[in-house]
C-alpha cells in the first residue's frame, strides 16, 4: 500500500513539474502579437526595397499649371523610396532650375537627340538609359502621379527568375486636391491636415473620369542581361503618338521578357489639364507658329510602316494581368482563363495553373471577373491614329521656320541634301547638335529627304522646282546631276537673304569642329566669306575658280543681295555648276577683280569676297590632312573650324573616308546620333571598319 501511494506521488509530481515546465515555457515562446508584429516587419521591410530605381521622363518646362502637375508628379515618385533617382531629359533652362532643389536625387540629361522643336526622340531615350547602372528602370509619363503599390509590385515581380517588363495605365481624373507636405513624405490637404493612402485611393477612384485609358503610362523593367524587345526602335517623339503600344507589342513578339499589364496593382492618376490630354514640348515661340500637328502624324506615319500594331486593344488585351487578391499577387492570362501565382520562397518560376482551395478559387474568381469587367468599360481611342496621310507634310512656312530657328543675329545656316546624302545629312546634323547649334535648317531636293527629314525632327523645306532626276550615285562632283543640283543652293540662299536673314551655306561633306559663325559674322556687311578651293600650300589662295560654292557666309544687305542675283542669272545660262558662277561673277572671269592674295571686289555692287585661311577652313587637298592617321587632332592642333570632305569624287569614296577617319557622328542602324550610344560613346569606341561595311552592304534606309 505504502509502494502505491509512493507511486501516486510520484506521478502527481512529475505532472505538476511538467504543468510548471509548460508555464515556464509558455512564457518563452514569442506571442501571437510578436508574431504577427515578426509578420508586419518583414512586410515592411519587403515593401521598402533596397533596389536602386532610375525614373525617365521628358518634362514640359517647369511653367504654370504644367509646372505645378510636372512638380507634383516628381515628388510623388521621390516619396516611393530612398533609392529612387530621377532622370529630367530636357534642353529648357527651367527644368535645370526645377531640379537644382532636390540634390542629387533628380538628375537632368540633355545628352540625347531633340526635334528642332525641342520633342525628345522616344528611342534615344531608351538608349540613353542603359547608360544608368540601376536595378530598376523606369519610363513615364512627366504628370502621372504614383500613390500607392508600386514598391510591392515591384518587389514581388522581380522575384520571378526571368527578365520583366511591367506596364500600367494612369487613371485621369478630374480632381487631386492634395499635396506632400515639405517633408516629401505625407500627403496632406491645403490646411495641413495628413491624409491616408487608403482615403487617397478612393478619392482618385471617385474622381476618375474612364476615358482615354491607356494613353499614358508607365513601364518598367529590369535591367540584367535581355533587351526590351528584338530589332531597332523606330524614331518616335515621346509623347507624341503610340511608342508605348510598339515596344509593348515587340516586347510581347520577342518572348525576351515576360511582360505584365500591372495597372490593378499600382495606383496611378494624371489630373485632366485644361490646355488638352496631348503633351506637348519646346520653347513657347515655336508653339505660337504652328499646333505642331505634325510631330503626331510624323509618328503615326512610322507606325504604318512598321505593321498593324496600333491596335491597342488586341496589345492589351493580350497582355498577362497583375491582380492582387487574397493578400497574394497572381497573375491572370485572360486569353488561356490560366492563373499563375507568385510566392514568396526564394528565386521563384512562372508556374502552371494551381488548383486552389474552394474559398480562395471563389474570390479569385471574382477578382478576375471584376478587372474583366473594368476592361470591357474602357474605349481604346489609340486606334483612331491609324489614319495618316500618304505623305508627309510640315505646316510651317519657309518664313515661319526661320522665324523659329535664326540666331540673335539672324543669321541661319543652310544645307541642300538629296536622299542619296541622307545619312551623311544626319551626320552633319548630329555634329551641328553636338556643338548646340541649333539655327540651321535643311532644304530637301526630293521628296524621300524631306520625309525622312521631318521624322529626324530636323527644320526642313522642300524646294518646289528642284530636279527631280537626281541619281542615287553619280551625283559627285564634274556631273550634269552636280550640275543641276549646285544651281539650287545660290537660288535658295538669296531667297533667304531677301527674307532678311543671313546666310551659312554648309554642305553636308563638311565636318565642324567649332562653331565659325561669330568669326564669320564679325566681317561685317558687304563681306561674303568664302572656302578656299587652292591646293598648293604656298602662294595666293584667290587664284581663278577657287571660290569653294560648298561653304561661305553672306550678309543679308544690298550690297550681298544685288552681287547674288548676278551669279544666280550667271549660273541659269551655263552648262557647269554653279562654282564657276561665283568666282567668274565676283571676281571677275581669270580674276580679273583679285585684290591681294586673298580678296577680290565685285565693282558693281562693291562687295568684297573674303578667300577664308585655310588653316582654320582647310579644303579636302590642303595640306594632306585627310591622309593623317589622326585627322581629328592634326585639325585641332591647326585651330581649324571646319574640314571639308571634298576633292575626293564618288559619293561611296566619299563616305569611307569620312567614316574611317572617325569623323562620323551618326548610327543609321540605330538612327541616333553616336554621342547618344549608351549615353557617352565616343568616335574612337566605334569600329568604323564594320561601319564602312555596313553603309556599303546596304541602303541603310529608314
Amino acid at each position: 500500500m505504502k509502494g502505491y501511494q509512493l507511486e501516486l506521488w510520484s506521478v502527481w509530481l512529475s505532472g505538476l513539474a511538467f504543468i510548471v515546465f509548460s508555464l515556464y515555457a509558455t512564457q518563452r515562446l514569442p506571442s501571437v502579437k510578436d508574431h504577427i508584429h515578426s509578420i508586419t516587419s518583414k512586410r515592411v521591410t519587403l515593401d521598402s526595397t533596397s533596389l536602386d530605381i532610375t525614373i525617365f521622363t521628358a518634362p514640359k518646362p517647369f511653367k504654370g499649371s504644367v509646372g505645378t502637375r510636372q512638380t507634383l508628379a516628381v515628388r510623388s515618385w521621390l516619396v516611393l523610396s530612398p533609392h529612387v533617382t530621377v532622370v529630367l531629359f530636357s534642353q529648357d533652362p527651367s527644368v535645370a532650375t526645377f531640379s537644382d532643389s532636390f540634390d542629387s536625387r533628380v538628375l537632368v540629361d540633355t545628352n540625347i537627340d531633340f526635334t528642332f522643336l525641342g520633342t525628345p526622340f522616344f528611342h534615344s531615350m531608351i538608349a540613353k538609359s542603359r547608360s544608368y547602372k540601376s536595378d530598376i528602370s523606369v519610363i513615364i509619363d512627366p504628370e502621372i502621379v504614383i500613390l500607392s503599390g508600386f514598391i510591392s509590385t515591384i518587389n514581388h515581380v522581380n522575384q520571378l527568375d526571368h527578365d520583366w517588363l511591367l506596364v500600367a495605365s494612369a487613371q485621369n481624373v478630374s480632381s487631386f486636391p492634395f499635396h506632400l507636405d515639405e517633408s516629401g513624405k505625407y500627403w496632406q490637404t491645403d490646411n495641413g491636415e495628413r491624409i491616408k493612402i487608403q482615403e487617397l485611393q478612393k478619392i482618385v477612384q471617385q474622381n476618375w473620369q474612364g476615358k482615354h485609358y491607356y494613353t499614358r503610362m508607365l513601364m518598367v523593367w529590369n535591367n540584367k542581361d535581355l533587351p526590351l524587345h528584338n530589332g531597332v526602335l523606330p524614331p518616335f517623339l515621346f509623347g507624341k503618338g503610340t511608342h508605348d503600344n510598339w515596344v509593348i507589342h515587340e516586347a510581347m513578339s520577342s518572348e525576351f521578357r515576360f511582360v505584365f499589364d500591372a495597372s490593378w496593382t499600382i495606383t496611378s492618376f494624371y489630373l485632366n489639364p485644361e490646355d488638352g490630354l496631348s503633351p506637348t514640348h519646346g520653347n513657347s515661340s515655336a508653339e505660337d507658329v504652328e499646333n505642331r500637328n505634325w510631330e503626331y502624324i510624323g509618328n503615326s506615319h512610322i507606325g504604318a510602316n512598321y505593321g498593324s500594331f496600333f491596335y491597342s486593344e488586341a496589345t492589351y488585351s493580350s497582355l498577362v494581368k497583375l491582380l492582387r487578391c487574397n493578400n497574394q499577387y497572381i497573375m491572370v492570362d485572360t486569353k488561356k482563363n490560366i492563373v499563375y501565382p507568385i510566392g514568396h520562397q526564394g528565386e521563384m518560376s512562372l508556374m502552371k495553373e494551381k488548383i486552389f482551395p474552394s474559398w480562395s478559387k471563389e474570390n479569385t474568381t471574382y477578382c478576375i471577373a471584376r478587372m474583366k469587367s473594368l476592361t470591357k468599360s474602357l474605349d481604346f481611342p489609340v486606334k483612331d491614329q491609324m489614319e495618316v496621310t500618304s505623305t508627309l507634310e510640315l505646316p510651317f512656312s519657309l518664313e515661319s521656320l526661320l522665324s523659329i530657328t535664326a540666331d540673335k543675329t539672324k543669321t541661319i545656316i543652310l544645307t541642300v541634301a538629296g536622299y542619296s546624302y541622307k545619312d551623311m545629312l544626319m551626320s552633319w546634323v548630329c555634329r551641328l547638335r553636338e556643338l548646340s547649334i541649333e539655327n540651321f535648317m535643311v532644304c530637301a531636293l526630293d521628296q524621300e529627304t524631306y520625309e525622312f527629314s521631318i521624322l529626324q525632327g530636323i527644320p526642313v523645306f522642300k524646294d518646289p522646282i528642284a530636279p527631280s532626276n537626281i541619281s542615287f550615285d553619280d551625283c559627285h562632283f564634274g556631273t550634269k546631276c552636280f550640275q543641276r543640283v549646285t544651281k539650287v543652293k545660290s537660288r535658295i540662299v538669296l531667297k533667304i537673304l531677301k527674307l532678311g536673314y543671313n546666310v551659312l551655306l554648309s554642305d553636308v561633306d563638311v565636318y565642324w569642329f567649332k562653331n565659325p559663325v561669330p568669326l564669320l559674322h564679325s566681317f561685317g556687311s558687304a563681306v561674303f566669306a568664302a572656302q578656299s578651293d587652292e591646293y598648293k600650300k604656298q602662294g595666293p589662295i584667290n587664284l581663278p575658280r577657287r571660290l569653294n560654292s560648298g561653304f561661305y557666309y553672306a550678309h543679308a544687305d544690298t550690297q550681298t543681295i544685288a552681287a547674288i542675283e548676278k551669279v544666280v542669272r550667271h549660273a541659269e545660262t551655263s552648262g557647269l555648276s554653279e562654282q564657276p558662277s561665283f568666282y567668274d561673277t565676283l571676281c571677275g572671269e581669270g580674276g580679273s577683280n583679285r585684290v591681294g592674295d586673298n580678296k577680290c571686289v565685285e565693282p558693281e555692287t562693291n562687295l568684297t569676297v573674303h578667300f577664308l585661311d585655310r588653316d582654320l577652313f582647310p579644303n579636302g587637298a590642303y595640306q594632306e590632312l585627310w591622309q593623317e592617321k589622326h585627322v581629328k587632332a592634326a585639325c585641332l592642333k591647326k585651330g581649324c573650324y571646319i574640314i571639308h570632305n571634298n576633292w575626293i569624287s564618288g559619293r561611296l569614296k566619299k563616305l569611307e573616308r569620312q567614316v574611317l577617319s572617325g569623323l562620323w557622328e551618326y548610327d543609321p542602324a540605330t538612327r541616333m546620333c553616336l554621342r547618344c550610344w549608351h549615353g557617352t560613346v565616343s568616335n574612337h569606341d566605334v569600329n568604323f571598319e564594320e561601319a564602312v561595311d555596313s553603309f556599303l552592304s546596304s541602303d541603310s534606309s529608314l
